[in-house]
């Protein structure tokens, strides 16, 4: 019986082939042909539209807010007559004073701004905040060997 176990596996290793090849095929050749052929671009042509020149633009506006819920309260006005530019706005500051700015801007003198401050007109009265209760969470104790608490 021994003999025929060896005859068998002598026989299985004689006939068995490798799983992986042994060795590598060399990089595939290379394929040198012509392009099939070469077209030029369409260049498309793109109708440019001139936008209107007003060689003195002159406009006017201004607008004003009051908003009694949050206490702001602004207007503003800006003219312009060719390459000159007036205008005025006037805000109120937080303690009640009112900033008003008038400026001009022309190509000659280049932009100038006079501030003036007006003082309050009504005491304005400081809100008291309610200090802020900060949540503390306590660290979770936990048992230790032989049932002792720990934490």
């Amino acid at each position: 019986m021994n003999k025929f176990i060896a005859v068998l596996a002598l026989a299985s290793v004689a006939s068995a082939a490798p799983g992986a090849p042994i060795g590598y095929n060399g990089y595939a050749a290379q394929a040198y042909a012509q392009p099939l052929a070469y077209a030029q671009p369409i260049a498309k042509a793109v109708a440019v539209r001139q936008e209107p020149y007003d060689p003195h633009p002159q406009y006017n506006y201004g607008y004003s807010v009051s908003d009694a819920l949050t206490g702001d309260s602004k207007t503003a006005h800006e003219t312009r007559d060719g390459d000159v530019v007036q205008g005025q706005y006037s805000l109120v500051e937080p303690d009640g004073s009112i900033r008003t700015v008038t400026y001009t801007a022309d190509p000659v003198n280049g932009f100038n701004a006079v501030v003036d401050r007006q003082a309050p007109g009504v005491a304005v009265a400081k809100v008291a905040h309610a200090p802020v209760a900060h949540a503390v969470a306590h660290a979770p104790a936990y048992a230790g060997y032989g049932g002792q608490i720990l934490g």
